[in-house]
């Protein structure tokens, strides 16, 4: 009878061990913050959605290698930080400051024509 017990305590020990190690690592994984060349490799990757092949890694080190998504692209799109500098510019140019300068980067930054 106390073999049995023992054993008992035993795998529900191990069970509740198991079953907090497995909850824990989750949330270790959503708080981990990615360095900086994971982050770019998340971006790039996402950026040549729909690319196959050769033209793939082209791009995909164009990107690492950090060069501009636009020059490696003919017609495509600023990237964010293009977006935002040049916003940012025009902005400081208009001489914008508080809640004006904030709407204003939030619809040049969206590309609306609010922006302008």
């Amino acid at each position: 009878m106390t073999m049995r017990f023992s054993l008992l305590v035993a795998s529900a020990v191990l069970a509740l061990a198991t079953t907090a190690a497995f909850a824990a690592t989750p949330q270790a994984a959503a708080k981990k913050e990615l360095t900086p060349q994971q982050q770019r490799m998340a971006d790039c990757s996402h950026q040549a959605t729909g690319k196959k092949g050769d033209e793939r890694k082209t791009f995909m080190s164009d990107c690492l290698k950090g060069k501009s998504a636009a020059a490696a692209m003919p017609g495509a799109k600023a990237t964010q930080q293009e977006k935002m500098k040049s916003c940012s510019a025009e902005a400081k140019t208009k001489a914008l400051k508080g809640t004006d300068r904030k709407t204003f980067m939030s619809g040049c930054l969206k590309g609306g024509d609010a922006a302008h």
